[in-house]
């Protein structure tokens, strides 16, 4: 029997199997942040592909929160609205829908990867001065950040628990914080970006007080029978930076602030980090937080076989494993996954004639 294909049980929701797809920008939202059909039909197509979880993009908890002015937002009702069709459509395939709160801090404001043009995105352009753990810029061509402080950071937790309600009032049955790649909640973690001297800086402690504040409070928004995972940068790859030792330490905080799961990635914090890509490359870091801090973790990066996700699970390096490339050039790779790892694939009855 396929350990891939079985139920996860996180709080008051049941995914039904360990395949989720991976938060992947779209850069194709509307205006003032709302999704589009573009993201009714990604998001749906692999609902309908099988995967038992669908998290969103990094979805800005305020407009400023950002990567491109092409990222979704979650911080309005009229938010609310937009995602709400989604989300009913994704669980009416047997998905669980969820979202990943997100905010860009000083990689804010760039120009979508596509587009010629590279950096910081121009005021003539929709541009806005972002805001990081301090006032020095990701890159020479990125717009330079007013640092967070005071009134600000109040407002940074605010924000995240402003959209964890929204979410939950929009259909969203889990939601993820995203605290990885060197966006705001990371910026704070990592001693590679955060050189502050007060309360939010200086030992490791002061580093991860704003995202256990923020995980605390979303905690408290979406109340007790909603899951809430956390995605980290298990390690900077710099020598200086943030370890995974340091992931650890932060896993066990995230749990005891609410969290139910942690997603584990990695790097993002500063440019040119060596990092040794390859198939699996991030499963180890899910297995050591996994193993050493004692809670559920999700494994991302290069896994594409379903016996390569299977022994993932089965071997228990973690709880969940995450897809992204290959969920992009098969939206039906869980399906196609569980008849290869001889599990019932359970494909719609508008495709049973295919079989």
């Amino acid at each position: 029997m396929s350990v891939l294909f079985t139920p996860l049980d996180l709080r008051g929701v049941r995914l039904p199997n360990r395949v989720a797809v991976s938060p992947m920008c779209q850069y194709s939202a509307g205006a003032d942040g709302l999704p589009t059909d573009w993201h009714r039909v990604h998001l749906g197509s692999r609902a309908v592909g099988g995967a038992g979880l669908v998290i969103t993009e990094a979805t800005a908890v305020a407009p400023e929160g950002r990567i491109s002015p092409q990222d979704t937002g979650l911080w309005s009702s009229a938010h609310v609205d937009a995602w709400r069709p989604i989300t009913t459509f994704v669980a009416a395939q047997g998905a669980v829908p969820a979202v990943q709160l997100a905010h860009a801090g000083f990689k804010g404001s760039t120009y979508r990867p596509w587009d010629p043009r590279r950096g910081g995105v121009a005021d003539a352009d929709g541009g806005w001065t972002p805001v990081g753990v301090g006032d020095e810029p990701f890159a020479p061509d990125y717009r330079t950040p007013v640092a967070l402080a005071g009134s600000g950071l109040a407002g940074i937790v605010a924000a995240f628990a402003r959209a964890a309600t929204r979410a939950v009032d929009a259909g969203f049955a889990a939601v993820e914080i995203h605290a990885a790649h060197g966006y705001l909640l990371h910026e704070f973690l990592s001693p590679l970006t955060n050189r502050r001297t007060d309360g939010y800086g200086g030992d490791r402690a002061g580093r991860m007080r704003l995202p256990l504040e923020v995980a605390a409070a979303v905690r408290t928004a979406v109340g007790d029978e909603v899951p809430v995972l956390a995605r980290i940068s298990a390690t900077d790859w710099v020598d200086g930076g943030w370890t995974v030792s340091d992931s650890v330490v932060l896993a066990k905080e995230l749990v005891a602030a609410g969290v139910d799961l942690v997603d584990c990635s990695s790097g993002g914090a500063v440019p040119g980090a060596d990092i040794p890509v390859g198939p699996g490359y991030q499963v180890p870091l899910a297995a050591r937080v996994r193993r050493e801090a004692g809670v559920p973790t999700g494994a991302v990066g290069l896994i594409s076989e379903p016996e390569q996700a299977e022994r993932i699970v089965a071997d228990g390096q973690a709880d969940l494993v995450l897809l992204g490339r290959e969920l992009l050039r098969d939206p039906y790779w869980p399906r196609r996954a569980a008849a290869a790892l001889g599990a019932e694939p359970a494909w719609p009855d508008q495709y049973l004639r295919a079989f």
